[in-house]
């Protein structure tokens, strides 16, 4: 292969996951807790999304998300975190989770197949995808933790 086809072919690969027609399969779930300020414990059951791929295609496609679910997306290290809406189909709350599983900035209600980036606006572990409505009817705010294992502090 030539310079100018690898170059080519390069620069297609940002284009791979809009290529993405369905909604990828159901990922693991693992348990996760959001302990509010108030000392409330709220359940859910995630779906864990942590190789690129996962990442990449995340909610994607799906029509809703479960009240007591939703996607954890795993930086694996403390990092930016820049999100959208494109291809999805349900609206979101986005908690944007420091490395120590406290809420560092949450973003309610996002709209569905919106090419907006919605930012952590700083580093994170993790960003949690669940239904839009839950941060305000649970009241999840900044400050209040997330305990699971990614974080350390499940158990």
């Amino acid at each position: 292969m030539n310079r100018r086809t690898l170059v080519a072919a390069l620069a297609l690969i940002p284009f791979a996951a809009s290529a993405q027609t369905t909604a990828q399969p159901e990922l693991p779930k693992e348990k996760l807790v959001v302990v509010t300020h108030d000392g409330k414990r709220h359940d859910f059951n995630v779906e864990m999304a942590t190789t690129q791929e996962q990442q990449t295609v995340g909610e994607m496609f799906r029509p809703t998300v479960p009240a007591d679910g939703g996607m954890l997306f795993d930086w694996g290290t403390a990092r930016q975190s820049d999100m959208w809406m494109r291809n999805t189909l349900a609206p979101l709350d986005m908690l944007f989770i420091g490395p120590d599983g406290t809420v560092k900035h949450i973003a309610e209600n996002a709209v569905p197949q919106s090419l907006a980036i919605i930012s952590s606006g700083g580093p994170v572990r993790a960003t949690l995808e669940i239904a839009a409505g839950t941060a305000e009817k649970l009241d999840i705010r900044v400050g209040d933790k997330v305990l699971q294992r990614v974080f350390g502090n499940a158990g």
